[in-house]
C-alpha cells in the first residue's frame, strides 16, 4: 500500500503558518513602532547601550546560515544527499553561533542590571524601560524561533539519513527553509530598529 502524499497541502500548511507568524511579529513591529512614536529621543538614547559589532555579526551569521538552508534545498533536489546535510550542518552551526553571541550580549546586559525590573533600569526613565521590554520580548521570541528553526532541521536531517526525505519528497526540507528564510527576515527588521535607531 502506498501512503498518500499530498505536498501541495503541507507547502500551503507552511504558508499559513507563516503568515500567522507574520502576524505575531507584525503585532509586536506595530507595539514598537508606537511605543518609538512616545519616547524618540529615550529610545535613541538606550539604543547606544546595545553592541552594534555584536548586533552586525549576527545579522551576517544568519543571513549566511539562510543562504546555506537554501543550498541545502538545492542540493537534495539535484540529488546529492550528503550535500544537503553538509548544508544543513552549517545551518545548524551558524544559528548556534547566533544564539552564543546573543547569551554574552544579554548576560552582559543583565549582570548591569539592564533587564526589566532590574535594578538599575527601573532608575531610568520610562522611555529607556519601554526600549528595553520590547528588546528582550522581541529578541528573546525570535531566539525562540532560531531554537525551534535548529529542532526542525535536525529532524529533517534525519529524515534524509534514513532515506525519507529525498529529492523526489523533499517537502520536508523545503518547508524547513521556508521557515528558517521567515527567522533570518525578522533578525534583518529587528536589527536596525534596535541597533541603528538615529
Amino acid at each position: 500500500m502506498t501512503m498518500h502524499r499530498d505536498y501541495q497541502g503541507a507547502k500551503m500548511g507552511m504558508w499559513l503558518f507563516l503568515f500567522t507568524e507574520i502576524l505575531l511579529f507584525g503585532g509586536l513591529f506595530v507595539l514598537y513602532s508606537v511605543t518609538f512614536g512616545r519616547y524618540p529621543t529615550e529610545f535613541h538614547e538606550a539604543s547606544l547601550l546595545l553592541d552594534v559589532t555584536m548586533g552586525t555579526t549576527n545579522t551576517v551569521v544568519l543571513i549566511t546560515s539562510s543562504l546555506f538552508a537554501a543550498l541545502a534545498v538545492v542540493g537534495l533536489q539535484r540529488g546529492d544527499r550528503r550535500l544537503a546535510q553538509v548544508f544543513m550542518g552549517g545551518t545548524l552551526i551558524l544559528a548556534c553561533c547566533f544564539l552564543v553571541i546573543k547569551y554574552f550580549e544579554w548576560s552582559h546586559k543583565i549582570h548591569l542590571g539592564i533587564y526589566p525590573g532590574g535594578e538599575t533600569l527601573i532608575q531610568w526613565e520610562p522611555g529607556k524601560q519601554a526600549f528595553f521590554a520590547l528588546y528582550y520580548v522581541m529578541t528573546g521570541l525570535h531566539g525562540l524561533h532560531v531554537i525551534i528553526g535548529m529542532g526542525v532541521f535536525l529532524w529533517v536531517w534525519t529524515r534524509i539519513a534514513v532515506g525519507t526525505c529525498t529529492p523526489e519528497h523533499s517537502v520536508a526540507l523545503e518547508n524547513a527553509g521556508l521557515y528558517w528564510h521567515l527567522v533570518d527576515l525578522i533578525w534583518i527588521y529587528l536589527f536596525p530598529l534596535y541597533y541603528l535607531i538615529t
